[in-house]
């Protein structure tokens, strides 16, 4: 596939992965992306992962029909992106890798050499010329790894942007951008909104016309839109109003107290209500719905003096991904000593910026009058913030 004049898409797609970093869902398979810039000099954007190194050096000597590479550029050192850095040196053995000093101190890790004597050192500012096309590179430590560069060719307008801007996802797969990027943002960058907010404001010094990631499709329409998304999430900003209620339940008296919640709200104007079962749904796509929504209802069990497991798990993703700037709210349920507000409330002031409703609710049991009337003041107060 021809990106631009020269540039050219040599990536590879993965269906035979279940979990992506052993954690995250991927339905639809994983793109590991690479591309070949042809000029007087050619250089290779990154390699791929370690079960696909034989299809994509054959998608590169497609492409090259008879001419060898100069340049590997390593961008990201995630094994996924540079598992196949020495079949490249041992095919290539002319070939200079480049990256940052951080890269190369991570290849010396992973491969016990900095390949010295075939490297080339950058850092913020240089530049690599090619012939007519001239790679400038961009320091993007901390999105999400500290040795990350971006590099851009201005005469082609073309940004390569590492694992930013990146989704789930394989490429002959056509799903919703916004949904899988933003589960792929807040599980995988999420934590690091500040380093990737100083990137942001490099690359809009720029004039870019297409985004190729390392994950998920090239971009190159309404890249005000996929920018945009990545300022309101590197920012902690709230994408959608609405509520998200995450629960877990024992034995189905939490569960109807959240059924009645989210009904009340509906029922009283809340613009969108999301209920998520964290005992069985995607608890990444729970963290998604919490970083884009911007009242977060918690409601589950006292359990063994505190906090029900997978509630407990949740909030920790939370925590784990700087979760912040958010109103949050708390539903518990206890037989004979309601516990789990106290517990709940203790970890989430481990985040920064969160405001607490005044109204809760606490169910001892089943559901009562006084418990059904805290929920539809609770209700009220949340309504009344949209």
């Amino acid at each position: 596939m021809q990106i631009a004049d020269g540039i050219f898409y040599v990536g590879v797609n993965d269906h035979q992965l279940d979990l992506f970093e052993g954690q995250y869902i991927v339905p639809n398979g994983m793109a590991y992306n690479s591309y070949v810039i042809v000029d007087d000099k050619i250089a290779v954007m990154d390699s791929v992962d370690a079960n696909f190194g034989d299809e994509w050096i054959a998608k590169i000597e497609e492409v090259l029909d008879g001419r060898t590479p100069d340049y590997l550029i390593v961008q990201h050192m995630e094994p996924d992106h540079s598992a196949n850095i020495t079949t490249f040196t041992d095919r290539y053995p002319d070939a200079v890798v480049v990256g940052s000093v951080g890269a190369f101190n991570m290849m010396q890790n992973y491969f016990g050499t900095k390949f010295e004597g075939r490297n080339l050192v950058v850092k913020e500012g240089d530049t690599l010329s090619l012939g007519s096309k001239e790679l400038s590179f961009i320091a993007a430590p901390n999105v999400h790894w500290p040795e990350v560069i971006f590099t851009y060719v201005a005469a082609d307008k073309v940004l390569f942007s590492a694992d930013a801007f990146g989704k789930f996802g394989a490429l002959d797969v056509d799903e919703d951008w916004d949904c899988e990027a933003r589960r792929y943002y807040f599980g995988i960058v999420g934590k690091f909104g500040a380093p990737v907010q100083k990137v942001l404001a490099k690359v809009a010094k720029l004039d870019v016309q297409v985004i190729c990631p390392l994950h998920g499709p090239i971009l190159s329409e309404d890249l005000g839109h996929y920018i945009g998304q990545y300022q309101t999430w590197s920012s902690y900003g709230v994408e959608t109003p609405g509520v998200v209620i995450a629960y877990s339940s024992v034995y189905g008296h939490t569960k109807e107290a959240v059924e009645l919640l989210a009904q009340t709200l509906k029922d009283k104007g809340c613009p969108r209500v999301v209920v998520t079962d964290l005992a069985r749904d995607d608890q990444a796509e729970a963290v998604e719905d919490a970083f884009r929504h911007g009242h977060l209802v918690l409601a589950t069990t006292t359990y063994c003096g505190g906090v029900f497991p997978a509630m407990d798990q949740f909030i920790h993703h939370l925590i784990d991904h700087a979760f912040q700037k958010r109103t949050v709210a708390f539903v518990e349920n206890g037989s004979w000593m309601p516990a789990a507000t106290k517990g709940m409330r203790a970890l989430m002031d481990k985040c920064a910026n969160i405001t607490y409703t005044e109204h809760n609710v606490t169910v001892k049991g089943s559901l009562n009058d006084a418990s059904r009337a805290q929920i539809d003041a609770l209700a009220d107060e949340l309504v009344a913030q949209f």
